[in-house]
Formats: structure tokens, C-alpha cells, sequence
């Protein structure tokens, strides 16, 4: 109990003592601490610091016992538990100090090493830097943030955004999300998250230079919700049509974008939407192909309009937005809102559940691996205030302020990072709605109800807040606050008690949301109400403090009204306040404001000032402060025009104004093969010869794999010679073949010219497709899968109506091997995803030798944020670190496999399986030393790779539903009941996944521990696309599973 130290030697003197407490001894104790009681503190202090939800009730009980020996015992016990309480919370704040001791120095290593891999080039003030750069890094935030100080600037900045014609997309997944009378606190899903993300869109929709927002989130038809969260779509009309003309089109402005995942007729918490994921991302990646392509028509000379920037709203949306991201090749943006790490935390310091607890009910540690994700992922991370990116986001393993900032002096000075990214963080606060706002000007000379100049009546809550005061035409202290802990009220009272001339001058309102009994409240807030009232009476506060029991939402704005008529004062004493949305409230209509020195409210004073910061521990600083302002009109009169004439800078339109100048600093991301064929599209010639030359330029990006071996290809000059004269000769053999089938089809487009007349893919002309996923080794089990497999579908497979995938944690010459090895024919699949989804290759029928044709394409649109070498390097010093503490003798447990590695995977061999850390502590790791990359371990445990971070098999699904046109609702995916650790990833989305019962059932349980939530919270096995075949199945069984499935259709 920090600052409560006498409290151990009470309990100390309480055990000395022993049963029961006789009335002497304890008025002894009594008098050594003067006028304290014990039972009081209890109530106001420790319950209340402790969570313990059920002391009160004790308490009470032993209030009320009219037996002193009985009422002494029962309160003894009390104490006991208190003790026992406090033992508990001293071990917990010391695993809590061991934590954060053990991130340090993580941190602080991996810094160590990211910075000793960039020293060559580094300059010695970089080199100097230490823990005290945070300052300077808040300093450059602060710099980075400017604002439009006046009218004039924002229609300067709007002129200069009429040529453009944005896409951009948000995505907000749980709760209830509608344009109007939106159901905010239903429940902890449907709060300010919501409000603000429908805000957002409206307001962006409104921009100059933005044609169309799109806010995705889930479609829900439920009887247990309004059919309005059923609509697939919802427009959200502009709060203003000023100006908006030149930007209106046929699909311009901005809407909800409802897609269906998830139970169909079920409103779900957050914390069971895990598993449906994938299924989002597959509805939401179809919405955006399709609607690129009609905003193309309209206002893209008929090119498609890829996203400028696609943001996500708190983990589930972040984790959705990096697949998405990733699968198009577009900027990512994330917003956190609240965060895991931090939450975990707090819940850990309460002490009243265990980690695998809190993990099971808030799922906890998946959330804080999407929120990972997320920075992996993000361009820019936007936060409300400098205290989110300083004491929570720096919790995380993929963000350290200081290795941030140094690295952006790099890329300010061009200077290489050595395969290193870290996400920009940007404080954006939240926009405020302020033109429905005329701040009161009037007086309180009159009693407020009266009516006497004709105008509409006063406000009805007026009459329900003045009814508590004697004196109603002295200023209002307003404080606007649910009664929490937390919000520090208690405090605020005993400030407001205890200084007379505050009394004097002023009344206090506390709204502390609505109540209708107290004992119905949580015991908690009930515990903390009661304390109010008990120092109201303690204080004879009666006349001077008012505490309705209702209002509604509407009734907010009415309340600051009042609170500005009687020219009084806002308060916000809360311990730590995240940003202070009421502050700004506040400020918007005339009020002054008093507010915590922690958290955001410093950002706010720093822009509006307009008030005083104190320290919400310091009773006697707040009534000061509220003294000042109460007692200073000029003071007073100073504040209220200093937040009225900057309360713009917290609008809707600067917010969208910076939030769009950092989405112009994101580097554009589109799939490249679209930027080549606008290349060929402005091209001057339209002949066959041009159709050649497109052949050839393709077959850059599409060539022919020789060997699959990178390392042969790099060990001496000669041998690259040769074998780009073998790739060329390949290349314009099969490019002959090509020209003479373009010569005959001229009118064809030309993207689709190359595919049709080569037959290449012919992903586009098949009904389904399976893709094999089996993660077996060769020679046991994949062989006698893929034959059943072939098997079952054999009818369709030899009319051509299904094509199959192979996809694998193999490189393509293991892949060829194997193929060889068990006579199977490359031609019988379509596309090979190798690598763990690190290489995508093609079947083709012009080259005997040689029928492998990898897609460069594909590598651009995963390279975003590859390591390469200096990945490579951190990775082999990794492995050779990882050595056998009790022997040693045999070299490293983890060693590069250089054969099998390429450009985009880099491979280890495990030699010794017990001494490997998890997978996870890799990743974590080089997430510490900004280092992107995504770890799997695969092949039973034998071996790692690692490949981009927004690369995997799945990823290569979407990729080629975006590149060929594959519709993923049409593919079926074929897995054991285990296998690598991205085994997860293959379960999940609109496409049917089909468990092969008894295959893979004997791998490596520890490719499963490497994750650190139960594969249940990301699995729903009981999805209808989720089926399982039979023990001993065979290719009829497999069969009829699948016309089972409606696969087949007879």
C-alpha cells in the first residue's frame, strides 16, 4: 500500500493483539492516530484500491451487528482479509516489477544489436542517444502537428485537393454500427469507439479530395438487434452539403459497408469474433475489388481505383486491415483506442484472476498478437494523445520510441536501415462536432427557470440540477464522470469540503451517469457513491452539492450550458484521463477547465489554454485551482476566450485535414501489375509487335525456374552467366509461341490476351479449385493424400473443371523431388505456393525440362517491409546462439539451410528439437529489433522459415483470387489434423476447409505451443465450412463428404 505504511503495523498490532479486538486496545490504536477510523478507510481506501467487490458487503454486515464482541470479530476478520489482500498485492507488484525488468532489458539488448548492425554509418550523435531522447522524441512529435490556425488556411488547403478523388477504407468490427440513434452504451462493444468511427467517415467523406469512404463492419441479422444492422448498406449524409457539389458522383460520399461473417443469427461479444476473422477479410476483400472497379468506370478512365489507405479500428479491425493490407498491396493506418498489453497489466495488478484466466474471458493474448500484427503492418499508427505512444504503445515488442526515432533520422538522411521499419506515430486527437454549439453569454441574475424574454422554456434538466442548491445563481463547479475509482471523485469532494471559501463562492455538480437504486449498481460504483454521500453529510455539504439520478444524452449539452450561465467551472480529476473528450465538451461552450496533469488533458491545455492543470492526488492543488478561477472573473473571462478562439483546432475538419496530409506522406501501394499495365496502356502503338513486347516484359516478372536453387545462381559469375543464357532461351522459345497466338487475337485485351492465348493460368477456367495443404513429409502421407484427393474428384479433374494447388513449406526443387519420386506429373496441378507462401510458381506444358514458371509479381506484392540481408544476418547470429547450455560440443541446435533458403524465405534445419526456444520468442525477438518477418515452424518441427510478415500460404490464396480472378468461395482446402504454425491460417475464410482425419494426427505438439493462445480461440470448428472426413477414409468417403458439402452438385 504505497503511502499508507501505517496500515502494516495496524495489522501487525491487530495479530499481536489476537481475537477478538477488546474495546481498550482498540481505542488505543485509535488515539495514536488521532481521529481515524479504521472502518472508513476501509470503505473509502482499500475497497476501492482493491477491487474486492464483495468487502463492502462485509462491512455493512458488521455495521449493522448490534453484538459489540460479534460486530469486533467480524471486523477482525476483515482485517484478515485485508492483510491478506495486501500480501497479495505486494507479490503481484513484484511480478509486475519483474516483468517490466525483463522487457528492459529485452528492449534494450535488441537495441544494443540493431544498433551495432547500423554503426557503420551512424554519426555520433546518433550513437550518444540514450533512455532521455523520449523527451526530444515527444518534442519531433509535437513539431510534426501542424495545424490550420484560421479559416483562410483550410479553404487554401481545400483548393488544393479539388484534383483528387480518394478511396479510403475503415474498418470498425464489433458492436452496433448505424448513422443514427446509435445505441451507445448497450453494451461494452456499442461505446465511444463506435461513435467515433461512424464520425470519422462522415466527416472524411466530406473532405475536398475524397470521393468515396467505405466503413466496413459486420452485417447482423439477429432478433436480438434492430433490422437496420442488417441493411448491406448505409449511406452517411454530410452534417453540411456546402461545398461538396464538384465532389459529388454515383457512388461518392460516405457509407457503412455491412459484410456478413461470424454466426448468422447471433450479436456476439468481441472476444468470440476471433475465429471469423478470415471470413471478413475474404467478404471485405471482395467488396473493395469490386467497388475499385466501379469507382474505375466513373472516375478512373476505367482503370481500377485501388485504396489510398486502409485503417483499422482496435485489434480485431487492425488484424483484419495488415491481412487486407497485405493481400492488396495498399498503405495500412491503425488506430489501437485501447490497448492489450495495458489492459493485461491492469488486470494482473488487481489480482483477482490468473493470466490463463483473464486470457480465457478477454482472449487477451490473441488481441495483444493482432495489435503486433498491426505494427508490423502499419504505415502510421494515429493516437490521441502523446501518453498512449509514450507509456503503452512502448509496452510492445514492435514499437521502442528510441530505435524509432533513430531510425527516421536514417531515412531523413537516406541512409540504409538495414532491413529495419518501425511505424510512424502521429497524435491526432479526435474531432468534435461544434456547430450545433452557441455558447451561453447570459448571466445567472435570474432564478434559471424563469421564462420572461418570450424564448423557448429552460431546459428541464436545469430544474432537476438546481433543486439540490440553496443559492442556485453561484457558480457550478461541473464534474461529469461515472462513479469509478478511477475518475477520482471522492478527491474532488473532500476538496470541495474542506475549503470554505470555495464553499462560499460555488456549488458542485457531479453527474455520475444514471442510477435507479443504488443497490442495483455494480459494487464498485455502489461503493464509491456511497462514499460521496457519506462525506456530503460528513461536510453538511446539503444545498451546495448536486447529484441527480438521471439524464439522458441529449441533456449533456444543456448541463454545460447552465454550468457557463452561472460562469462557473469544469473539472476532470481523474487519476489518468486517455484524452478527455468532455474537456473539450466543455471548452466548446464557454467553460473553463481544472483537469488531471496526467494523460491527455496536457495536450489539450497545451492548444487551448484554458484552464489549470493539477495533480489529482494533491486534495489541497485542486481546490486551489477551482478557488482561482472561481474567485478571478478576469481569469476566468481570459480562459473562456482562450478555448472559444482555438476550440476549432478539435473539429471534424482539422482532424480530416491531418489525417489526410499523413495519408499523402504514405509511399503509394497498388499490385504492380496493375502500374505496368497503365504503362501499357499509355503507350503510343497498339500493334502485334506491342503484344510481343508485352510478352516479353511479362516474362520478366513470370520466368522459368531452373533449379530453384538461389545459392548455385550466386556462388561464382560464371554460373550466373549461364544460367540467364538458359532463362533467356526458355524464356523466348515459350514467348515464340505466345506472339503467333497474340498475332491471331489482336482485339483482346491485352492482360487478358497473355493468359488465353498461353493457357496460362488456367486458374480462370476452373469451377473449383483444391489446394492441397497437407503438412506431411514426403514419404509419409502427402504421397496417399494427394491420390486420394485426385481420386475423388477424378471425373472432374479429366474434364478440367477442377484444378488443384499444391501448397507447402517445400521449395521448389523439394517440391520437383517429390513430384519425381512418386510420379506424379506437374501439369496435374496448377500452381505450386512454396515456402510457406514465400514463392508462387506455375505449371506449364512449354518447357519439358523445366515446367515451373515463378510469378515476380508476387514477390513485389510481398516484399513490403523485407529484412533481406540484414534479416538474414541478425537470423544466423540467432542460430548459432542457440547451443546447448549442458554440452555445447556439437555446434548450434538451429543451423541456415542455404540449400533450400530463397529471396523471399530463409530456412533453418532444428537439430536439436529441446533446446529451440518457441517460434514465438523468435519472433519476438526480432519484432524487438525492428525486424518484420513472419516465423513458421514447419516440417514436424524440423525446420523454420521465415518469410515476409503479410507473406503466408493464405495470402497467396487471395493473391491469386486478385490476380486470376479465383473466387475463394469456389476453393476447398485440404489439411491434416495438424501441421505447421501457420496451420490456423488454412482453416479459416469463405472457403471450404476439409480436415483429412488420421493425417498429420501423430506431429510435434510443439509446433502448437509456439502460439500463445489455444488454437480454439482462432479455430471455429463448428463453422459449416468446416468439415471432417471419416477415420480410414477413402476416395468414395472423401466423395461423398464433398457432394455432402455441395461441392459437387449432381
Amino acid at each position: 500500500m504505497a503511502g499508507n505504511d501505517w496500515i502494516s503495523s495496524y495489522l501487525e498490532a491487530i495479530l499481536d493483539v489476537g481475537p477478538p479486538i477488546e474495546d481498550k486496545k482498540s481505542s488505543l490504536l485509535l488515539r495514536e492516530r488521532g481521529r481515524f477510523s479504521p472502518t472508513r478507510y476501509f470503505v473509502e481506501e482499500v475497497i476501492t484500491g482493491f477491487d474486492e467487490t464483495d468487502l463492502h458487503r462485509s462491512w455493512a454486515r458488521a455495521q449493522a451487528t448490534r453484538s459489540p464482541q460479534e460486530r469486533n470479530t467480524r471486523l477482525e476478520n476483515m482485517c484478515w482479509r485485508i492483510w491478506n489482500l495486501a500480501r497479495q498485492k505486494k507479490q503481484l507488484e513484484g511480478e509486475q516489477a519483474q516483468r517490466m525488468a525483463k522487457r528492459r532489458l529485452e528492449r534494450e539488448r535488441g537495441r544494443r544489436e540493431a544498433v551495432a548492425d547500423m554503426s557503420e554509418d551512424l554519426s555520433e550523435g546518433e550513437k550518444g542517444d540514450t533512455v532521455g531522447d523520449l523527451s526530444t522524441h515527444a518534442e519531433s512529435i509535437r513539431s510534426r502537428l501542424p495545424r490550420i490556425s484560421s479559416v483562410d488556411a483550410m479553404e487554401a488547403w481545400s483548393s488544393q485537393q479539388k484534383g483528387k478523388r480518394l478511396y479510403i477504407v475503415l474498418i470498425s468490427l464489433h458492436g452496433l454500427i448505424r448513422g443514427e440513434n446509435m445505441e451507445l452504451g448497450r453494451d461494452s462493444d456499442t461505446g465511444g469507439q463506435v461513435k467515433y468511427v461512424v464520425e470519422l467517415a462522415r466527416a472524411l467523406g466530406s473532405m475536398p479530395g475524397v470521393y468515396r469512404v467505405d466503413l466496413l463492419t459486420r452485417q447482423l441479422s439477429s432478433s436480438e438487434v434492430d433490422w437496420s444492422y442488417g441493411e448491406p448498406t448505409e449511406m452517411l449524409p454530410p452534417r453540411s452539403s456546402e461545398g461538396l457539389m464538384h465532389e459529388m458522383g454515383e457512388s461518392s460520399g460516405a457509407y457503412i459497408v455491412r459484410i456478413p461473417f461470424g454466426p448468422k443469427d447471433a450479436y456476439v461479444p468481441k472476444e468470440l469474433l476471433w475465429p471469423h476473422i478470415p471470413e471478413f477479410v475474404d467478404g471485405a476483400l471482395n467488396h473493395i475489388v469490386q467497388m475499385s472497379k466501379v469507382l474505375g468506370e466513373q472516375i478512373g478512365n476505367g482503370r481500377p481505383v485501388w485504396p489510398v489507405a486502409i485503417h483499422g479500428h482496435y485489434a480485431d479491425a487492425g488484424d483484419s486491415a495488415a491481412l487486407l493490407s497485405g493481400a492488396l498491396n495498399v498503405p495500412m493506418l491503425f488506430t489501437g483506442h485501447s490497448l492489450g498489453r495495458d489492459k493485461l497489466e491492469q488486470l494482473l495488478r488487481q489480482g483477482r484472476q490468473s493470466r490463463d484466466e483473464i486470457n480465457s474471458t478477454y482472449k487477451i493474448m490473441r488481441r495483444i498478437e493482432a495489435e503486433e500484427l498491426s505494427l508490423d503492418a502499419s504505415e502510421i499508427v494515429i493516437t490521441s494523445t502523446r501518453q498512449e505512444i509514450e507509456e503503452q504503445w512502448r509496452l510492445y515488442d514492435g514499437f521502442d520510441p528510441i530505435l524509432e526515432r533513430k531510425l527516421r533520422a536514417r531515412i531523413r538522411r537516406n541512409v540504409s536501415c538495414y532491413g529495419r521499419f518501425m511505424p510512424r506515430m502521429v497524435a491526432i486527437p479526435p474531432g468534435m462536432e461544434f456547430h450545433h454549439i452557441v455558447p451561453h453569454d447570459g448571466d445567472m441574475d435570474t432564478e434559471p427557470e424563469a421564462n420572461t424574454d418570450g424564448k423557448s422554456p429552460d431546459p428541464l434538466i436545469w430544474a432537476e440540477v438546481m433543486r439540490f442548491f440553496s443559492n442556485p445563481r453561484k457558480p457550478m463547479i461541473l464534474a461529469l464522470a461515472r462513479p469509478d475509482p478511477k475518475k477520482n471523485l471522492t478527491t474532488l469532494v473532500k476538496a470541495f469540503g474542506e475549503c470554505r471559501p470555495l464553499r462560499e463562492l460555488a456549488n458542485l455538480t457531479l453527474i455520475m451517469g444514471n442510477r435507479d437504486n443504488i443497490d442495483e449498481m455494480s459494487s464498485t460504483n455502489a461503493s464509491v457513491l456511497l462514499s460521496i454521500l457519506k462525506l456530503i453529510d460528513k461536510y453538511d455539504l446539503y444545498g451546495q452539492v448536486a447529484y441527480p439520478k438521471h439524464h439522458k444524452q441529449h441533456d449533456v449539452p444543456d448541463i454545460y450550458r447552465l454550468a457557463a450561465k452561472t460562469k462557473g467551472v469544469f473539472i476532470n480529476p481523474a487519476f489518468i484521463e486517455p484524452f478527455g473528450l468532455t474537456l473539450i465538451e466543455a471548452a466548446a461552450h464557454g467553460l473553463p477547465i481544472v483537469a488531471t496533469k496526467n494523460g491527455g488533458p496536457v495536450d489539450i491545455h497545451r492548444v487551448l489554454d484554458n484552464g489549470v492543470l493539477v495533480d489529482p492526488h494533491d486534495q489541497q492543488s485542486i481546490a486551489d485551482a477551482l478557488l482561482k478561477l472561481v474567485a478571478d472573473k478576469h481569469l476566468w473571462a481570459k480562459c473562456r476566450a482562450n478555448g472559444l478562439k482555438n476550440i476549432h483546432l478539435f473539429s471534424w475538419p482539422e482532424h480530416c485535414k491531418t489525417y489526410l496530409s499523413r495519408i499523402a506522406s504514405c509511399k503509394p501501394r497498388q499490385p504492380r501489375w496493375l502500374r505496368d499495365e497503365e504503362e501499357d496502356e499509355n503507350s503510343e502503338s497498339d500493334s502485334p509487335s506491342d503484344s510481343l513486347r508485352d510478352i516479353q516484359d511479362i516474362s520478366l516478372n513470370l520466368k522459368f525456374s531452373l533449379d530453384g536453387d538461389k545459392n548455385e545462381s550466386q556462388e561464382n559469375m560464371d554460373g550466373s552467366v549461364e544460367l540467364k543464357n538458359k532463362l533467356e532461351n526458355a524464356v523466348l522459345t515459350w514467348s515464340k509461341g505466345v506472339a503467333k497466338s497474340a498475332q491471331r487475337s489482336v482485339s483482346i485485351d491485352k492482360g487478358e490476351q497473355i493468359s488465353n492465348s498461353s493457357k496460362f493460368p488456367a486458374l480462370r477456367r476452373r469451377k473449383h479449385i483444391f489446394v492441397i495443404a497437407v503438412d506431411c513429409d514426403a514419404s509419409s502421407g502427402l504421397s496417399e493424400s494427394i491420390k486420394t484427393i485426385f481420386g475423388a474428384a477424378e471425373k472432374e479433374r479429366t474434364e478440367g473443371s477442377i484444378g488443384f494447388i499444391l501448397s507447402t513449406s517445400f521449395n521448389i526443387t523439394e517440391v520437383r523431388s517429390f513430384l519425381i519420386s512418386e510420379g506424379l506429373n506437374p501439369s496435374n496441378f496448377d500452381a505450386f505456393i512454396c515456402n510457406s507462401g514465400g514463392d508462387l510458381y506455375y505449371s506449364s506444358i512449354h518447357s519439358e525440362d523445366n515446367p515451373f514458371v515463378v510469378d515476380l509479381y508476387y514477390h513485389s506484392h510481398i516484399e513490403y517491409r523485407w529484412g533481406g540481408e540484414g534479416l538474414r544476418k541478425t537470423l544466423v547470429r540467432w542460430a548459432n546462439s542457440t547451443t546447448d547450455k549442458k554440452g555445447g560440443k556439437d555446434g548450434p541446435a538451429v543451423v541456415e539451410d542455404e540449400e533450400t533458403s530463397a529471396d523471399y524465405c530463409y530456412s533453418f534445419k532444428i537439430k536439436k528439437h529441446g533446446v529451440v526456444p518457441p517460434v514465438k520468442e523468435l519472433r519476438k525477438m526480432m519484432r524487438i529489433q525492428a525486424l518484420r518477418c513472419h516465423v513458421i515452424h514447419c516440417q514436424d518441427g524440423n525446420k523454420i522459415n521465415v518469410i515476409p510478415v503479410l507473406a503466408s500460404r493464405s495470402q497467396a490464396l487471395r493473391y491469386l483470387y486478385l490476380r486470376w480472378g479465383m473466387e475463394l468461395s469456389k476453393v476447398v482446402v485440404f489439411v491434416g489434423e495438424s501441421g505447421d504454425t501457420d496451420y490456423e491460417e488454412m482453416l479459416g475464410g469463405v472457403h471450404k476447409s476439409v480436415v483429412l482425419t488420421g493425417v498429420c494426427s501423430n506431429a510435434s505438439s510443439q509446433l502448437h505451443a509456439n502460439r500463445s493462445y489455444p488454437l480454439t480461440d482462432v479455430v471455429s470448428y463448428d463453422s459449416p465450412n468446416i468439415v471432417k472426413t471419416s477415420q480410414d477414409f477413402n476416395s468414395s468417403d472423401l466423395r461423398a463428404l464433398l457432394e455432402d458439402s455441395q461441392v459437387f452438385k449432381d
